[in-house]
């Protein structure tokens, strides 16, 4: 049993081009892959010794897979309470004149807190609110890796939300 063990465990080095091919793809972002990668390798390789690895790529995979999935969802977990966040600000109803004039401000103010982000960063940021593109579009569009995307799109989001919470102060 320890020998077969033991080859189960030398079987996995063997496969991490091959599933770090396969992430890539998935994730769209090589440095993300590497991470679940190298997570899926840690997770297997810190099992008890005493259990044999009947099937160590199908293993390898799952994990992998199981590893990726659970990053989706913090990510989008994240995304959304940062997207609920700068939902939630109050802006004003155009119910009357007042109010009407207080959103123009807030929109306004808007307008400059996106001016102060970089170039790629407000384009990820108006290709997503505007146009409703997917990470995965914007992505292709201004030749970013999907992750740079995702993060561009809540750095922006959390400086609006500062620049708007400090100028409504």
């Amino acid at each position: 049993m320890g020998a077969t063990h033991r080859h189960g465990r030398h079987e996995l080095i063997g496969y991490y081009q091959e599933l770090l091919k396969f992430l890539t793809r998935a994730t769209g972002d090589r440095q993300t892959a590497a991470d679940l990668v190298q997570a899926a390798y840690l997770r297997l390789l810190d099992r008890s010794s005493a259990v044999e690895i009947q099937e160590p790529r199908a293993l390898l995979y799952r994990t992998a897979i199981n590893l990726s999935i659970d990053l989706r969802r913090r990510e989008r977990v994240r995304q959304d309470e940062l997207t609920s966040g700068l939902e939630a600000e109050e802006v004003p109803t155009a119910d009357c004149p007042h109010e009407g004039l207080a959103r123009d401000q807030q929109l306004a103010l808007l307008r400059r807190a996106l001016e102060e982000l970089p170039p790629a960063c407000r384009e990820a940021f108006l290709l997503r609110k505007l146009e409703g593109l997917s990470h995965v579009q914007i992505a292709e569009q201004l030749g970013l890796s999907k992750a740079s995307v995702e993060k561009h799109i809540v750095n922006a989001m959390r400086h609006c939300r500062l620049r708007l919470l400090d100028w409504n102060a």
